[in-house]
C-alpha cells in the first residue's frame, strides 16, 4: 500500500463528509451541476495572504502570478488581497483588464511575446519584463509608432538557481531572461530611449519547500540586483524578487517555513546596500497562494477488481489534473493527497487505485493508496488542486471537455 500526500490544513468534515468553507461537498456538487468539479475556498485564500503579509517585511509587496489559476472569480478575490499581478500571455492580460484591474498593477513576463501582445501591454500601461534585447527593440519600435511611453523592466537570467526547486528558472543557458553580463548595457539602452524604467525581475526557480534554499536565493537576488545597478549606472526603481515558495504535495514533504523566510528577508531589508535604498520590492507567488485552497472532486462511476487489484474508476482524470497523475514534470510518480470525500472519517479498509475515464494507463489519480471501501456514487477528493489544475491539463483530450469550477 502506497501512502498519499498530506491533506492541507483548512479542510474539515461533518458527519464524515468533507466540507469546504463549512459547506458539504455534496451540496457544492449539486450547486455546480455535477462532477468533475474544482472547488476553491475564498476563506483559505484570504487566510493565506494574511499569513504571508504577517511575516513579510512591510516594504515587500505581494504579487500573484495568475498562471497558477486564472479563474475569473478567484482573480476577483485576489485583486482585493494582493498588490499586483504577473501575466504570461496576452490572454491572461486581457482577462485582468476585463476585470478592471489597474494596468499599473500588472507586469508581463515570458519569452516569445508577439507584437500584438507587446502593443496591447504598451497601450494599457502594463510593465513589460523584457526577455531579450530583440524583444526590447521591438517594444521600443511599437511604442514609438504608437506615440506611447512604454513601462519596461528587464528579466534577468541570474547566475545562480534556486536549490531544490521543482523547476529551475535561472542559472546557465535558459530561454528566460537576459544573461547577467548583458543586463547593464540593456538597462542603459532602456533609460536612454526615454521609456519608463521599471527595474529588474529575477526569478531563480519554483516549488521549493526548503526555507534555507529560498533565503539563500533571495540573498543572492538582492546582491545581484545591487551589483547590476552599480554596473548599469541607473537607479533601480523596482525589484521583483521572484517566488519559488512550494507546497507539500507528496508523502514526506514538509511545509515551507515562511516565518523563517520572512525573518531573514526582514534582516536583509534592514541592511540594504546603498544601490537599493530607494527601491520598491515585491515577491511574485502563484502556487503557494492558491494551490492548497483548491480541491478537485470526481465521482466514482465503477468499482472493479482485476487480478485482485481494486480500481475506482471516476468521471474525471488526468485531463483535469495532469499533475496528480504524475505526468506534469515529475520523474518518479508519487501520490497526491487523495481521499474519499463522502467517507472522510472512515478508516482505511483496502488498497485501491483511483483511475480516470481516459483510455490510457497514464490516467491514474492515486496508485495503490489506502482508502475506506468506496462504491459507485462516492466522491473522491484530490487536494492541492488550486494551482496548475484546470488550465494546465489537456482538458480536451479524447473529447472529455473541461471540469466545472466553483469559488465558495
Amino acid at each position: 500500500m502506497k501512502p498519499v500526500g498530506p491533506i492541507p490544513h483548512g479542510f474539515s468534515h461533518k458527519l464524515g463528509i468533507l466540507q469546504v468553507d463549512s459547506e458539504d461537498v455534496r451540496n457544492l456538487v449539486d450547486r455546480a451541476g455535477g462532477t468533475p468539479l474544482f472547488v476553491y475556498s475564498s476563506e483559505m485564500l484570504r487566510a493565506r495572504v494574511a499569513r504571508l503579509r504577517a511575516v513579510l517585511p512591510p516594504q515587500v509587496h505581494v504579487h500573484y502570478a495568475i498562471k497558477a489559476n486564472p479563474f475569473s472569480p478567484l482573480l476577483q478575490v485576489m485583486s482585493e488581497l494582493v498588490d499586483g499581478f504577473d501575466v504570461a500571455s496576452g490572454g491572461e492580460l486581457e482577462k485582468l483588464l476585463e476585470l478592471n484591474v489597474d494596468a499599473r498593477r500588472i507586469s508581463f513576463a515570458g519569452p516569445g511575446k508577439r507584437d500584438a501582445e507587446l502593443a496591447a501591454a504598451i497601450s494599457a500601461g502594463v510593465t513589460l519584463n523584457l526577455e531579450s534585447e530583440a524583444e526590447a527593440e521591438r517594444a521600443l519600435r511599437i511604442a514609438d509608432a504608437a506615440g506611447a511611453r512604454p513601462r519596461l523592466a528587464i528579466r534577468v537570467n541570474p547566475d545562480f538557481d534556486l536549490k531544490g526547486s521543482g523547476m529551475k528558472m535561472g542559472g546557465g543557458a535558459k530561454p528566460f531572461g537576459i544573461d547577467v553580463e548583458r543586463v547593464p548595457a540593456l538597462a542603459r539602452r532602456v533609460v536612454e530611449s526615454g521609456a519608463e524604467w521599471r527595474g529588474f525581475h529575477i526569478f531563480a526557480g519554483s516549488q521549493a519547500i526548503s526555507a534555507d534554499a529560498i533565503i539563500e536565493a533571495q540573498a543572492q537576488t538582492l546582491a545581484l540586483a545591487a551589483r547590476l545597478t552599480r554596473e548599469s549606472g541607473v537607479p533601480l526603481p523596482h525589484l521583483n524578487l521572484g517566488g519559488g515558495f512550494g507546497i507539500p504535495y507528496f508523502p514526506g514533504d514538509t511545509e515551507l517555513d515562511i516565518t523563517a523566510v520572512g525573518a531573514a528577508l526582514a534582516e536583509r531589508m534592514a541592511d540594504l546596500p546603498p544601490e537599493l535604498a530607494q527601491t520598491e520590492f515585491c515577491v511574485e507567488l502563484g502556487r503557494w497562494l492558491v494551490g492548497e485552497a483548491g480541491v478537485y472532486l470526481t465521482t466514482v462511476i465503477d468499482r472493479k477488481v482485476s487480478h485482485g487489484e481494486v480500481f475506482l474508476v471516476v468521471d474525471g482524470g488526468m485531463h483535469h489534473q495532469l499533475a496528480a497523475s504524475g505526468n506534469f514534470g515529475t520523474v518518479v510518480r508519487r501520490n497526491y493527497p487523495v481521499a474519499i470525500a463522502t467517507r472522510f472519517d472512515a478508516p482505511v479498509e483496502e488498497e485501491a487505485s483511483v483511475v480516470g475515464c481516459l483510455c490510457t494507463p497514464l490516467d491514474r489519480l492515486a496508485d495503490k493508496g489506502g482508502f475506506p471501501r468506496a462504491e459507485p456514487g462516492d466522491i473522491v477528493a484530490v487536494f492541492c488542486a488550486g494551482a496548475y489544475g484546470a488550465t494546465a491539463s489537456p482538458m480536451h483530450f479524447l473529447g472529455q471537455g473541461p471540469a466545472r469550477e466553483l469559488l465558495v
